[in-house]
């Protein structure tokens, strides 16, 4: 499947499975909801008391499962992951990129003041997925 082709699916489908590997080599899955960029980047949010995020500070390799409502319909990306530092500053780096994937996903958020300080207490940090190979089947 070309990247194209599955870039364009995941980006017309929000909830995808996000799956890393464990220590043991053994995957280990997530529901998330990601934002597909205009140059192909996946980003996704995720908070630095995870496993995933251990996982992917261990071994970048991750996988990004995205299926249709038909749910026969799917892709997977195959990519190498990238994670931004932990947000520590309401106007930090970090924060400011949570506040453009909060944009791109629900638009304008009611309160960016406490949206902010909620990245920080959460400690939010920015997962980027740059794809490198994409299978599936897309029907239709």
């Amino acid at each position: 499947m070309e990247l194209d082709t599955a870039l364009a699916f995941a980006r017309s489908h929000r909830n995808g499975v996000l799956i890393t590997l464990k220590s043991d080599g053994r995957p280990q899955s997530s529901n998330i909801i990601h934002t597909v960029t205009d140059d192909g980047r996946v980003r996704i949010s995720i908070t630095a008391t995870r496993a995933k995020y251990r996982n992917l500070l261990r071994d970048r390799r991750a996988s990004l499962h995205v299926n249709a409502d038909d749910f026969w319909s799917y892709v997977v990306l195959e990519a190498d992951a990238e994670l931004s530092p932990v947000a520590a500053a309401p106007g930090d780096a970090t924060v400011e990129e949570l506040v453009e994937m909060y944009r791109a996903m629900a638009g304008e958020h009611p309160d960016w003041d406490d949206y902010r300080r909620a990245m920080v207490a959460d400690q939010r940090v920015v997962l980027t997925l740059r794809p490198t190979h994409a299978y599936g089947m897309v029907r239709g």
